[in-house]
């Protein structure tokens, strides 16, 4: 059986996102003291007692007929239809509200367990007070909590996790993760749409419509994936609301959760500074890469048209030749699912493992053909290396000075271990630790 799935509703600006960060205990949803900050559905692994599930932050519904609101109210509508347990979060500083009558009348008609929770009260002695009010909603006893603070959090976990079904999976989630990071429409949304075939996140044409990190659960093979698609990276100096920026934060959050990140690039546009930077960001923090050219079925073609796209982009991304490029075409389809082969390709990269004799005589013969550097006729002696870790590979040197393992032959290492391990997709380090010899 599944792992359970507990989704998080309400109307708009009553608490959602800072219970959601609270029991996740990390800032993934977007906080923002004004309703309509969270547009799609967020996803989360929580656990409780040691029993794990997923937990989804929903958009505020409301009733206005604008478009964003009515994706909104639609994504949170899904939400609370693929959920086993439903948190219904009111506002106990504003009381109940005809909007929150509303959204119970839809709850109850779902059939489904509902957990009612009263947000913002921070105050105990005026706790019975307000619990009174919401009694009225018919949803059963008002669990009042202070996501904020911390607050009878436990109290409302201990009623969920009641209602999870007889025999679901509660295990730790242990999915291959894939963040797709890229430019504002760029088409990150629409590749995820692609993939599952379904209006699964909000698309639509207008950059920055997905400001949070949305993640999607789906098995491909054998093997269960979590796709996290993220907002768009725009320049810092584009950064003007406090929204924008955590939209930033998030993205870059999303790349350090990730096993595998796919840089997605404009075909049209090409490879620009900030596909770079966020590429750049990739590599340091040691995630598994993936370039995907997105639109190229908009590409005009020529001879060589995508031999010479990717000497191009090589040549702009230097110190991402390992990374695989993959053409693609979210509205077509075309080579989405070789992207997920790939995926799965890079993570076994990043889990690879050489023993360490191996890699010693790696090590002795590229020393043979490339004799290490001096300094005033010192040489760099590297008495031995091993692997210490993997996610990704990290090789520790054994060398007698740190400081004569200059960056070009550190490179010149790293392209005799890839001619022998290809390591396709993921960086690998390595760390020199001066010995006396």
């Amino acid at each position: 059986m599944s792992k359970p799935v507990v989704a998080i509703v309400g109307r708009p600006n009553v608490g959602k996102s800072t219970l959601f960060n609270r029991i996740i205990r990390s800032r993934t949803a977007i906080v923002e003291g004004r309703p309509g900050v969270t547009r799609d559905r967020i996803y989360g692994e929580a656990e409780w007692l040691s029993q794990y599930f997923t937990l989804v932050d929903t958009g505020g519904i409301d009733w206005d007929e604008d478009i964003i609101a009515t994706e909104v109210r639609t994504q949170a509508m899904v939400a609370v239809e693929q959920a086993d347990v439903i948190i219904f979060v009111v506002d106990g500083r504003s009381g109940v509200t005809a909007t929150d009558e509303e959204i119970a009348e839809i709850l109850r008609r779902q059939q489904k367990p509902v957990v009612l929770c009263v947000s913002k009260v921070e105050d105990a002695q005026e706790s019975w007070a307000i619990a009174a009010d919401f009694y009225g909603l018919s949803l059963g006893e008002p669990i009042l909590v202070s996501a904020e603070h911390g607050r009878n959090v436990g109290d409302l976990l201990d009623r969920v996790v009641e209602h999870f079904p007889e025999g679901a999976d509660t295990e730790e989630d242990d999915s291959l993760k894939i963040a797709l990071v890229g430019r504002p429409n760029v088409g990150k949304s629409s590749l995820v749409n692609r993939i599952l075939g379904e209006q699964r996140v909000i698309v639509t044409d207008i950059p920055g419509t997905t400001r949070d990190a949305v993640d999607t659960k789906l098995t491909y093979g054998d093997q269960e994936i979590t796709l996290i698609d993220t907002a768009g990276l725009r320049r810092r100096s584009r950064i003007s609301e406090n929204v924008e920026y955590y939209s930033v934060m998030r993205t870059l959050g999303a790349v350090d959760r990730s096993d595998v990140t796919v840089v997605m690039i404009d075909g049209v546009e090409g490879l620009t500074e900030q596909d770079k930077r966020i590429a750049g960001y990739a590599h340091e923090k040691g995630r598994g890469i993936i370039l995907a050219v997105n639109k190229w079925d908009l590409v005009a073609k020529e001879t060589n048209t995508m031999r010479d796209y990717e000497l191009a982009i090589y040549e702009g991304l230097p110190f991402l030749r390992y990374a695989p490029i993959v053409f693609i075409s979210a509205l077509t389809g075309q080579r989405v699912h070789r992207l997920l082969d790939m995926a799965n390709t890079v993570n076994e990269a990043r889990n690879m493992r050489i023993p360490t004799g191996r890699f010693n005589q790696i090590l002795q013969d590229a020393v043979a053909m490339n004799q290490p550097p001096s300094d005033k006729g010192v040489p760099l002696k590297i008495y031995y290396g091993s692997q210490v870790q993997v996610k990704p590979p990290v090789f520790v040197l054994h060398v007698n000075r740190k400081d004569l393992l200059h960056f070009s032959y550190e490179r010149y290492l790293e392209n005799r271990i890839r001619q022998e391990y290809e390591f396709i997709g993921t960086p690998i380090m390595l760390v020199a630790k001066e010995r006396s010899g």
